[in-house]
């Protein structure tokens, strides 16, 4: 089969800087992977001429990136306030688009199954869909994403995980992305209360599919578990102790994470003791 690898397309998106562009090259990538693996195929996840993934995703100029507590702080009652909070989100849906590209990229040379390929393309395609329905929200508002400063310290966690594949899914769709699922439930409300059908249909969305990423996450640790005789329970607190910088914070959303997979032994006994 000719055609560039999977790695090689990840890092295509890895180096595409343009929000839209890198979502648009993404979602191009993942429905020519899809339509191959619907086929039969197999096409190579990497060959020896591939580039390395970058450090860093390219990004555009816009927004400014300000460490978490320069970031101001704008009530969400207010339009500015409900603007504000979807340009957070864009930024974090586009972080995730970035990150299971990322994934599939820094670790096309573990050997696993194919299965775990076609996961992260498919969540990495749906984050790109997240990103653009709600740059769309915010167009509507009469903003764009960039219009507003944002969280530089989103890819600290892949940047401490570059070289450990259980710390990665410990970390970032058993813990950042299951905290959306603690979030979303109250923004969702705040759009309701607004009465902007966009952004409530937008976050409904997000809402259903990111249970999907989570629970890739747990299947591919619990997997690794397995296959290294490890305990899942005991692994991920210390993999959640060594990599990730603050609290867990409740409350949190039992029956959305059980559905994932994350039972409450995993994150109760880790709620206020993380940060360092």
């Amino acid at each position: 089969m000719s055609g560039p690898s999977l790695r090689q397309m990840a890092v295509e998106v890895l180096s595409t800087a343009d929000g839209r562009a890198k979502t648009a090259l993404s979602r191009s990538h993942a429905a020519r992977w899809q339509m191959l693996r619907e086929q039969g195929e197999c096409p190579p996840i990497m060959t020896a001429q591939d580039a390395a993934p970058p450090a860093r995703p390219a990004r555009p100029a816009r927004p400014e990136l300000l460490e978490p507590r320069d970031v101001p702080r704008r009530r969400p009652g207010s339009p500015q306030g409900r603007i504000a909070l979807l340009h957070a989100v864009a930024h974090i849906e586009l972080n995730a688009v970035d990150l299971h590209w990322d994934i599939i990229a820094r670790f096309a040379e573990t050997p696993l199954p194919m299965g775990f390929f076609d996961d992260w393309v498919k969540a990495a395609d749906e984050e790109s869909k997240h990103f653009n329905m709600i740059c769309d929200c915010l167009e509507v508002q009469g903003s764009h994403y960039g219009a507003l400063p944002a969280h530089a310290g989103m890819w600290r966690a892949a940047e401490d995980t570059a070289q450990d594949l259980m710390g990665r899914l410990a970390v970032v769709p058993m813990v950042l992305e299951a905290r959306g699922l603690d979030v979303t439930p109250g923004m969702i409300e705040i759009f309701r209360k607004a009465e902007d059908a966009g952004a409530v249909a937008a976050l409904e969305v997000i809402y259903a599919e990111e249970v999907s990423h989570v629970a890739y996450g747990s299947k591919w640790f619990h997997f690794l578990c397995g296959r290294h005789d490890l305990d899942p329970k005991e692994v991920f607190h210390d993999l959640v102790r060594r990599y990730f910088h603050a609290s867990l914070k409740p409350p949190f959303n039992e029956e959305k994470r059980a559905e994932a997979g994350i039972p409450p032994d995993f994150y109760w006994p880790l709620s206020g003791a993380v940060g360092r």
